[in-house]
């Protein structure tokens, strides 16, 4: 802040909010000035008063508004070994044209065990992520579809009669993750860290199941192995697209496992036994609900009214989420592209960074810095 006085004035002091007051210093040109932080002043409407010369009165109220963050947490989901070539270079496009914009990669470990992808292909994707993850901040989490050259190679039998789309999925890739138990869950989380290590990336600490279909023993399995978040939890209602799609069983499966998760759902700590309580005991994995679902089944004026729905243009009061995504593949559609872009264009004219509203982008291993465990 920096105010001019009248000729005279021997100090200014002032009050923000409700930290100690402090005299502000005076500037070359006359005025006086101090830049003060403020960490400890508790989001809302807060006040400055200014007084001169040690007068009790004020002489200037000052109103302004200190908002907590609306967390923005953008990802993609690896269901296919390879995303190709098309999809690497937008998503390089978009970091280009929103420099604050971070990702969270949820890769599939079946880069490394899909016989398709050469061992110069795996290179190339692992630099590019490398590359994602050291120049813009982008997360490498983990994302998996029970394929069965991944299950095999994890030393299990694959399942392939519990497809969320037909009868019997041979290669795995429509099989609900929860049809396997929770040991066998923790084998695979472990493989999958294994892989991503012998192929020089971190060992992934967060995670989504593919197709959503996470279960309170996927949870325990997180848990178990070291992950620290997962984003399984959907906005069922978003899918709508699947109600009549071959067995039916991808958005039956989904309403009834994430019946309460809705646009305004948000981060919490998933009781031991049941993935949809909040009460103790608690299991250590903070789940963040996928309320915007992904760009495939909800346009950018959709995704608009669900931020919205946790923001009405004023200070927020607490840390809020706005979790949206996209599949990275060959079949990239341009309309697909058009809604990421979107967004993001209008997340952009609401961010912190250049005082334009609350928005801050973030990665999932962050989040539980801002919902810390009860």
């Amino acid at each position: 802040m920096f105010v001019d006085a009248p000729t005279g004035t021997s100090y200014i002091d002032a009050w923000v909010g409700e930290l100690a007051p402090v005299r502000l210093d005076r500037q070359p040109d006359g005025s006086f000035g101090k830049q003060v932080a403020i960490t400890d002043v508790p989001a809302g409407t807060q006040q400055v008063l200014l007084a001169a010369d040690g007068s009790t009165t004020a002489f200037a109220k000052i109103t302004f508004h200190r908002s907590a963050p609306y967390y923005v947490l953008v990802s993609t989901d690896w269901d296919f070994s390879d995303p190709g070539d098309q999809v690497i270079a937008y998503q390089n496009q978009m970091h280009t044209k929103h420099p604050e914009l971070r990702i969270t990669h949820f890769v599939g470990p079946y880069t490394f065990t899909d016989p398709v992808v050469t061992a110069d292909r795996q290179a190339t994707l692992v630099s590019w992520l490398l590359e994602q993850r050291d120049t813009h901040g982008d997360e490498i989490g983990l994302h998996i579809h029970p394929y069965c050259n991944f299950v095999v190679h994890a030393g299990l039998t694959c399942i392939t009669d519990q497809s969320t789309v037909d009868t019997m999925d041979l290669t795995g890739y429509t099989i609900k993750l929860g049809a396997y138990d929770r040991a066998q869950e923790v084998t695979l989380l472990t493989h999958a860290g294994d892989l991503f290590e012998q192929h020089g990336l971190n060992r992934p600490k967060t995670f989504r199941a593919g197709g959503w279909t996470a279960t309170i023993d996927t949870f325990n399995a997180l848990a178990d192995t070291g992950f620290v978040a997962d984003t399984s939890a959907l906005n069922w209602a978003k899918v709508d697209e699947w109600k009549n799609v071959g067995n039916k069983e991808l958005y039956r499966w989904n309403m009834e496992h994430w019946l309460p998760i809705t646009d305004d759902s948000q981060p919490y700590y998933p009781n031991h036994d049941d993935p949809l309580a909040m009460t103790a005991p608690t299991l250590s994995i903070l789940q963040a609900p996928d309320n915007g679902a992904m760009v495939d089944y909800v346009g950018v004026s959709e995704m608009v009214d669900i931020l919205a729905h946790n923001w009405d243009g004023g200070p927020l009061a607490r840390p809020t989420v706005f979790s949206y995504g996209f599949h990275p593949s060959e079949n990239f559609s341009a309309s697909e592209q058009a809604r990421v872009d979107g967004m993001a264009y209008k997340l952009d004219q609401a961010l912190a960074s250049a005082d334009l509203g609350p928005v801050v982008y973030t990665v999932l291993r962050d989040l539980p810095k801002a919902f810390p465990a009860p």
